[in-house]
Formats: structure tokens, C-alpha cells, sequence
């Protein structure tokens, strides 16, 4: 058996399957729609601000002459390039996660497949309690995501603590039931250790995101771009609150985007319609 998150070991455990954290990514102050939606608010108004606070400056430093400050251009090309190139990586790296995570369900739907079409290379007396193991395992497995939608994290995680004591159960009767054909060995647990270890992986994956420093980094240099847009436009008798709101809006958006890409159960973006392979797979059970 491998060991949580693909850690290979090199004897099989005395008690069946390893022991699985049961931790979700819901457990570690993740941010929900409401969150996304105030931290979208509350960089928007802080952007207006500094937009707003680098116009008064800039319509001081300008003076009556509106001389152009040397060097000012330079600098604004530099800050809007640092964050432009920020952005897009942060913005692609949180769209791939999304594929990946998606990929990942589809990985989960087949390794279970493949592993109930090979419980019948077991002994027939064995295979009806490994089946109704399995049922009840996919059951918990399309429980865990979903349930965390409808019901929240307390039943997310009680469903999550379930389908690892049933790896257990399907672990240990898959054992005793191989001992009995041992060909089987070769073709049936390799496929049940893959079905645990996708959704060892699944987990892991909800947990990668970039660390809370890059989005404070972020928010800060376009705080410091929307203060030289403000201190640029200080130089017109006649400040475009127009294209101010709009620079504010499209930063503020890109932020609450790249948030709903990182978890995609939680926002506007989801994955959820990708469940139904599991659906279906468990409705191949019968």
C-alpha cells in the first residue's frame, strides 16, 4: 500500500489501510462567497481611495506650471509590469489548479470503476460484501464534496472520517479475500490502492494554493498603481472619476476571480456538475 499522498512504502501494513488526514481545505479559515465578495468590496473602496489620495498629491506636486516630475513615467511602467506579470501568474496558476481538480474527480470516478469491475476475479462467496463495501464507499466519497455545499463543514468532515474507516473495511476484506487466489492479488489491490490513493491526492490538492503573502503583495502594488494613476491624473484641471471607478473595478474583479478559481466549492465558480461521474459510477453499482 502507498502511503498518504503517494509516499511509497515498502511493506504492507499489519492493519490494512494507512492511516488518512482528516483535515479538508474547509478547516483552515477558507473563504466562502460572502468573504470573496467583502474582500472584492473592501479592495475596491481602498483602491478609489488611493486613486483618489494620489490625484490631490499629484495635483499639489504639479503646482499651477503642471510640470511633469521627471521620471515618473519610468516608474509607472516598472509597477504596472511587476503587477501585470504577478497577476497573470497568479490567475494561470489558480486556473490550472482548477483543471487539475477537475482531472482529479475524473481520475477518482475511474480508478473506482476499474477496481468494482475487478472484484470479479475473487472467490464468488466473497464478492458480495466487498460490493456493498464499495457502494457505500462511493456513496461517502460523492457525500464529502457535496455535502459540504448543502450542509457545511461539520458534516463535510464526518462524511470525510467515513470513507476512510471504509477504506479500511474494503481494504481488509479485499486481503483476506485475495488470500484464498492469489493471481487476484496482482490484478485486484494494485486497483484499490490507486482508488485510495486518488482521493489521498484529492485532498492534497485542495490544500495547494499560493501562500497568503502573494495576495497581500499583491493587493499592496495595486494600491501603489492606483496611487501614481491618481497622482498622474493630478495634472488635469479635471479628474475622470469615470475611468478612476473603472481601473478599481477590473483590479478588484481579477483579485475575487483568481479567489474563486482557488476554491472552486466555494464561490461562483464550481466543479460540482463534475460529480456526476461519480453519480454515474455509482449508479453502475446498482
Amino acid at each position: 500500500m502507498n502511503r498518504p499522498f503517494g509516499e511509497q512504502s515498502d511493506r504492507e501494513p499489519t492493519v490494512g489501510v494507512r492511516q488518512e488526514p482528516t483535515q479538508l481545505e474547509y478547516s483552515h479559515g477558507v473563504p466562502n462567497v460572502g468573504a470573496n465578495i467583502a474582500f472584492f468590496v473592501a479592495l475596491f473602496a481602498c483602491l478609489v481611495i488611493s486613486l483618489e489620495v494620489g490625484r490631490r498629491s499629484g495635483r499639489k506636486a504639479f503646482g499651477s506650471e503642471r510640470a511633469h516630475p521627471s521620471g515618473l513615467g519610468t516608474v509607472e511602467a516598472v509597477t504596472f509590469g511587476l503587477l501585470g506579470l504577478l497577476l497573470a501568474f497568479t490567475f494561470s496558476g489558480a486556473a490550472t489548479r482548477l483543471d487539475t481538480r477537475r482531472g482529479q474527480i475524473v481520475d477518482e470516478a475511474n480508478a473506482i470503476g476499474t477496481a468494482w469491475l475487478r472484484i470479479d476475479v475473487l472467490p464468488t462467496d466473497a464478492q458480495p460484501k466487498l460490493r456493498d463495501a464499495f457502494r457505500r464507499y462511493t456513496d461517502s466519497r460523492i457525500a464529502v464534496y457535496q455535502t459540504f455545499s448543502k450542509s457545511g463543514l461539520d458534516a463535510a468532515q464526518a462524511e470525510y472520517a467515513r470513507s476512510t474507516i471504509l477504506q479500511q473495511e474494503i481494504w481488509t476484506q479485499a486481503v483476506a479475500a485475495c488470500r484464498d487466489v492469489p493471481p487476484a492479488t496482482i490484478v485486484f489491490l494494485p486497483a484499490v490502492n490507486s482508488m485510495f490513493d486518488i482521493a489521498a491526492t484529492r485532498l492534497a490538492a485542495t490544500q495547494m494554493h499560493p501562500p497568503g503573502i502573494v495576495y497581500v503583495v499583491l493587493a499592496l502594488i495595486s494600491l501603489v498603481c492606483g496611487f501614481l494613476v491618481g497622482y498622474e491624473m493630478g495634472a488635469t484641471e479635471i479628474a475622470s472619476r469615470s475611468h478612476m471607478i473603472l481601473l478599481a473595478l477590473v483590479l478588484s474583479f481579477t483579485f475575487y476571480v483568481i479567489l474563486d478559481f482557488e476554491y472552486p466549492r466555494l464561490g461562483f465558480i464550481r466543479i460540482d456538475n463534475f460529480d456526476t461521474l461519480l453519480v454515474q459510477v455509482r449508479a453502475s453499482m446498482g
